[in-house]
């Protein structure tokens, strides 16, 4: 690597430390985060000690009680890469460029993930790269559930998907499923070789203020015209049955 090309960073994420930093700075007990996130407090002393790594809907929920941005949990774990023109444009114009393998690292038992575009705040959607490791759901645990919905894309391998709604399908490199992500679901690895999954994760107040209507809203079915010479021949009605006097 030549001294003019940045190194590639893909350090740990330590959301504990932020958790803890933001909690002394505004004076937060345990009790009261856990009050906020719903997150007992011993799992939250665990978190802020590194005892313990988290899966998205933990850090989604960490986030929202604590009123800060997902994206602020990595302020640890990774560095800017590049920022927005300084010119006003009427956007922000912003964007982040990850490598391959480049982010912020949380290692769990079901998932091996990495963050990319970290550095960004605010941002409508979380992109995850995964690796799925639990190949049965005794070894996985309680479904998980987030609000928002979820995309993913098999990059390699195969994983069996679970929801507590439909049946499990199988998923091979190329096939994607979108879906509710507040249902509970389950990425189980499929046979001996490598698996990833490339998952992108929308938060549902995002969705809201964007102006998009609720998920489970049944949408409205508009079907085109049926050209006159493709449409079926009208069938000749029967002729009414006579009338029949009670006796």
């Amino acid at each position: 690597m030549s001294d003019s090309e940045p190194e590639l960073h893909n350090l740990p994420a330590r959301p504990g430390a932020v958790v803890r930093a933001v909690r002394e700075q505004r004076g937060w007990t345990l009790a009261e985060v856990s009050e906020r996130t719903g997150l007992s407090v011993s799992t939250l002393s665990k978190v802020e000690n590194d005892k313990m790594s988290l899966t998205y809907d933990k850090l989604s929920r960490i986030s929202k009680g604590l009123a800060i941005d997902i994206g602020q949990l990595f302020a640890a774990g990774s560095a800017p890469n590049g920022t927005a023109p300084a010119r006003s444009l009427g956007f922000s114009g912003r964007r982040s460029v990850s490598r391959t393998g480049e982010g912020s690292v949380i290692d769990t038992p079901n998932y091996g993930h990495v963050y990319p575009a970290t550095e960004l705040l605010n941002k409508q959607m979380v992109p995850i790269f995964g690796q799925p490791k639990a190949r049965t759901l005794g070894e996985f645990g309680e479904l998980l559930r987030h609000s928002g919905e979820e995309f993913s894309v098999v990059l390699e391998g195969a994983v069996m998907f679970h929801t507590e709604l439909y049946a499990p399908v199988l998923l091979q490199a190329g096939d994607s499923v979108y879906f509710d992500s507040s249902m509970g679901h389950a990425y189980l690895r499929v046979g001996d070789g490598p698996c990833r999954v490339l998952t992108v994760c929308s938060d549902g107040s995002s969705l809201a203020a964007a102006g998009y209507p609720p998920t489970m809203v049944e949408p409205q079915i508009v079907r085109a015209p049926v050209p006159k010479e493709m449409a079926a021949p009208a069938t000749a009605k029967s002729p009414p049955r006579p009338k029949t006097r009670k006796r």
